[in-house]
C-alpha cells in the first residue's frame, strides 16, 4: 500500500532564466550569475565551468530551484561563456547548456586576443547509454517473465510449477531481474555524471546515489527482487499445492505489484499535469505486458511441448482470454500514457520521442495480427488437436503464431527502453 501510494517522480531539469540574462551585454564581468531551473536542483547536483575551470555552486536567493556561482574576474576577453550541467537524478537525464554573455570593455592593445569561442556542451557517454538501455530491456523482460509467468502458474498451469522448463525460466528471470536491479542505478548515474564505463562500478558511484531520490527506489526494487526469491523457492518447494494456495497467492501479488510499482517510479508516467493518472496507467500497463509476455513464454516452452490433451484443453483457452484482457489493458494504458507523456499530436509527429513511440505502437499492432492468428486457432483447431492427443502437425501452426507473436514483443520491450532512456518530446 505505501509503494502504490507513493508519488513519482517527475523527470528533466530545464535551465528557465538566468540574472544577468543569457546574451546581454555587459561592461565587465559579473560578481554573481544566478541560474533558476523548472524544479528544484541541489547545488551538487550542477556542475558549472568557465574556460575549464569548475566553479563553486550555492543555493541562489530565488527559492531551491536556484543556484547562485561566483565568477573569478576576468581581462582581455570579449566574452563570458559559462558551461552548465545539471543532473536530474529521477530519471538519470543530464541537461546541459551554456551561457554566453558579450563584454562590451575591450582588451588593451599589447594584450593578445582572447578565443571567443564557445566551449563544447559535454556529451554523455555512447558506451554507457547504450549499456544503460540494454540493462533496462533485461530488467524489463525479467519483470515480465517473473511476473507474468508465476500469474501463469497461479490462475491457468498450477501443475507447471514441476515443469523443468517452467522452473528454469522463472530462475533465470528472477536472477537477471536481481541483476538488473543491481547494475542500472549505476548504469544511469554513470550516464548523467558524463562518466565513462569503469565509473559504473566505482564505489561512489553508489554512495552518491543512495542520498537521491532514483537510489531510494533502487534500493527498494533491489529489495522487492530478495523478496520475490521467498515467493519463487516457496513454488519451487510446493509444487502445484503451493500455486493454489491463498497464502502463496496474496505473497505473489504483494511482490509483483511492489516490482510494478518501483520499476515504474522512475519513469516519464509523472510527465504532464496529471502525475496521478499516470501512476495508475503505468501500473496497469507493465502489468498487461508481463501477464501476456511472461504467458506467452511459458505457453510457448513450458505447456505446447509437453502436448497433453487436458492440458491444452484447460490451458490455451484461458490463456486466450487472459491475453485478450491484457492487450486491452495495455492499450487503455498506452493512451493514457501517450496524452501524459507526449501531449500534443505535434510533438507525437515531430519529436525523437514521439517518432519511436509511433514504432512501437506500429509493431505493437503487428503483434496484434499475428495474436489474432492464435485466437484464430483456439477456436477452430484446439477441439481437433485434443482429439488427436496433440498431434506435432496439428499443434505446429499455433506454436509458429505464438513464437512469432512472442519474438515482436520483444521488439516493443526494446523500444520501450529506448523510450525510458530518452527525453519524452513535448
Amino acid at each position: 500500500m505505501l509503494l502504490l501510494a507513493a508519488p513519482a517522480a517527475s523527470a528533466h531539469t530545464e535551465l528557465e532564466s538566468s540574472t544577468p540574462k543569457d546574451g546581454a551585454r555587459l561592461t565587465r564581468t559579473p560578481a554573481t550569475v544566478e541560474l533558476v531551473f523548472s524544479e528544484p536542483v541541489e547545488p551538487g547536483d550542477v556542475r558549472i565551468e568557465v574556460a575549464g575551470k569548475r566553479l563553486a555552486v550555492s543555493r541562489g536567493g530565488s527559492g531551491g530551484d536556484a543556484v547562485r556561482v561566483t565568477v573569478p574576474k576576468s581581462t582581455g576577453q570579449d566574452r563570458l561563456t559559462l558551461v552548465w550541467q545539471v543532473l536530474d537524478m529521477e530519471d538519470g537525464h543530464s541537461t546541459s547548456g551554456t551561457l554566453s554573455f558579450p563584454l562590451t570593455a575591450k582588451a588593451p592593445a599589447d594584450t593578445a586576443p582572447a578565443d571567443t569561442a564557445a566551449p563544447a556542451v559535454p556529451q554523455p557517454n555512447g558506451t554507457v547509454h547504450t549499456a544503460w538501455i540494454t540493462a533496462r530491456w533485461v530488467g524489463y523482460l525479467a519483470l515480465a517473465l517473473y511476473v507474468g509467468g508465476l500469474a501463469f502458474l497461479a490462475l491457468l498451469w498450477p501443475q507447471g510449477a514441476t515443469d523443468r522448463r517452467t522452473r528454469r525460466i522463472l530462475t533465470l528471470a528472477w536472477a537477471a531481474g536481481l541483476a538488473a536491479s543491481l547494475l542500472t542505478p549505476g548504469l544511469q548515474s554513470a550516464y548523467g555524471a558524463m562518466g565513462t564505463f569503469a565509473d559504473v562500478f566505482r564505489r561512489s558511484t553508489y554512495a552518491d546515489l543512495s542520498a537521491t531520490e532514483v537510489g531510494v527506489v533502487a534500493a527498494c526494487r533491489v529489495l522487492m527482487w530478495v523478496l520475490a526469491a521467498v515467493v519463487l523457492a516457496a513454488v519451487l518447494q510446493g509444487g502445484a499445492r503451493a500455486a493454489r494456495s491463498p497464502g502463496w497467492r496474496v505473497g505473489a501479488l504483494a511482490v509483483a505489484l511492489g516490482l510494478l510499482r518501483t520499476t515504474g517510479m522512475t519513469g516519464h508516467n509523472a510527465e504532464g499535469d496529471h502525475p496521478g493518472w499516470g501512476a495508475v496507467a503505468d501500473l496497469v500497463h507493465l502489468l498487461g505486458v508481463s501477464i501476456w509476455l511472461g504467458g506467452l513464454t511459458l505457453l510457448l516452452l513450458g505447456v505446447l511441448p509437453r502436448r497433453r490433451p487436458e492440458e491444452l484443453s484447460a490451458v490455451v483457452p484461458g490463456y486466450s482470454t487472459l491475453a485478450g484482457l491484457s492487450v486491452a489493458a495495455i492499450v487503455a494504458a498506452g493512451v493514457v500514457l501517450t496524452w501524459q507523456v507526449v501531449g500534443s499530436f505535434d510533438a507525437l509527429v515531430d519529436t525523437g520521442y514521439g517518432r519511436l513511440l509511433l514504432v512501437k505502437t506500429a509493431v505493437l499492432l503487428l503483434v496484434s495480427s499475428f495474436a489474432q492468428l492464435s485466437r484464430g486457432w483456439v477456436r477452430t483447431r484446439l477441439d481437433i488437436a485434443v482429439l488427436l492427443r496433440g498431434d506435432r502437425a496439428t499443434v505446429r501452426p499455433f506454436v509458429h503464431s505464438v513464437a512469432a507473436e512472442t519474438g515482436l514483443v520483444l521488439v516493443v520491450l526494446a523500444a520501450t527502453s529506448l523510450l525510458v532512456t530518452s527525453a519524452p518530446g513535448r
